[in-house]
Parts: structure tokens; sequence; C-alpha cells
């Protein structure tokens, strides 16, 4: 049995796809920190969002939604002057907005879970050919363009379609680990899942 590739770049990333990366995740305050963690990655490495992710949790009281959608300006200097912290104002801003727009959803729908994960029905998309040796992943399709432009429109920011198509794989609601990898039929055999076709993929 093998295991994705892109696990083997270090230890911190093979921690991260062997116990986190596709598991299905239906608890809001770790849905908004992955959610978070694919915004700040805009233009970045993930793995430089692996390496600052505790700089992250302190930052931002452990990505507690609640909190950060009541701070203030003088909360974004003190972020911005964290040591290894990633000195971006607007991306800070950001997930400040992205908070409040989070507490919006779940006013709508009960949680923020139950808003995305209706949009597979509660079940793990997999679709044909991935996983395949020798197929690509994309990084955006259909599903991901549908939620990118909703959640555009409920005011979220750094929410683009690749984005959302990484936070698919990353929650669970699309498993895209490779079919050798033990990660995949674990996953699999876990929850319940849902075959697709292809679905307006960009590669």
């Amino acid at each position: 049995m093998g295991f994705c590739g892109w696990a083997d770049v270090n230890e911190r990333n093979k921690i991260y796809h062997d116990n986190e990366w596709g598991v299905p995740v239906h608890d809001d305050k770790k849905m908004f920190e992955h959610l978070m963690l694919e915004c700040m990655q805009c233009g970045l490495s993930w793995d430089l969002m692996l390496k600052k992710r505790e700089v992250f949790r302190s930052c931002f009281d452990g990505f507690d939604y609640d909190k950060i959608a009541e701070y203030t300006d003088a909360d974004i200097e003190r972020i911005l002057n964290t040591e290894d912290m990633i000195k971006s104002p607007r991306k800070i801003a950001a997930v400040i907005n992205n908070a409040r727009c989070f507490q919006k959803v779940r006013e709508e729908f009960g949680s923020f879970c139950d808003y995305i994960w209706a949009y597979s029905g509660n079940k793990t998309i997999l679709y044909s050919g991935h996983g395949k040796l020798g197929e690509k992943i994309p990084v955006s399709n259909g599903l991901s363009k549908t939620i990118s432009k909703d959640l555009k429109k409920r005011g979220f920011k750094y929410v683009g379609e690749v984005t959302i198509y990484s936070h698919l794989q990353a929650c669970g609601i699309i498993n895209d680990h490779d079919e050798t990898c033990p990660c995949y039929e674990r996953i699999n055999a876990a929850n319940k899942t849902v075959n697709k076709r292809k679905d307006m993929e960009v590669y």
C-alpha cells in the first residue's frame, strides 16, 4: 500500500495527511479553522500554514469564531506584532470578517457544517478517476465554484474556487486520497460516501 506523494515533503505534512486531511469534519470550530487556514494560504505554501499553525491559534483565540467576530483594530495591530505571524493586514482583517459571516451562516442553517455538508447530501464524494494511478487531481471543479460563489455573496473573503476545493478536500467532503493510500479506504469505511462523475474540473 502506498501513500499520497505530497505527504512525504516532511514530518509535518505526513502527520497532517495521516490524521486530518480528508477526515470528515462535523464540528464548526474545527471547520472554521480549516477554512481560515486555506484562506490565509492564498499565495503561500501549505507547509508554511502547518508550520505557523500554533502561531495562528494563539493569535486567533484557537479559532473561536465568536471571539474573533468581536475583534477590533487593536487586535489587528496585536496580531501583526506577534512574532512569526504572517504580516498581512488584509488577511487578518479577512479572518475577522469571515468570523462574522460564519456566525450569520450558523444563524441561518443551525451550523456551518449543516450548510456546507448539504452540498454533498451529507456524504463524502468520490469523484470518478480521482486517486487512480496517473490521474491528476483538479485544483477546482463545479462544486467548489458553486460554493465559492455563494460564500462570496454572503460576504466571505479569500474564498475563490481553488481555495474552496482545497477546503472540501481537507474537511472530507471530497476524498482525494490516492486509492492506494490506506487513508482512502479508512475514510470510506467510516463514513457515508457517494460516487459522482467529474464535475467541470480545472487542472
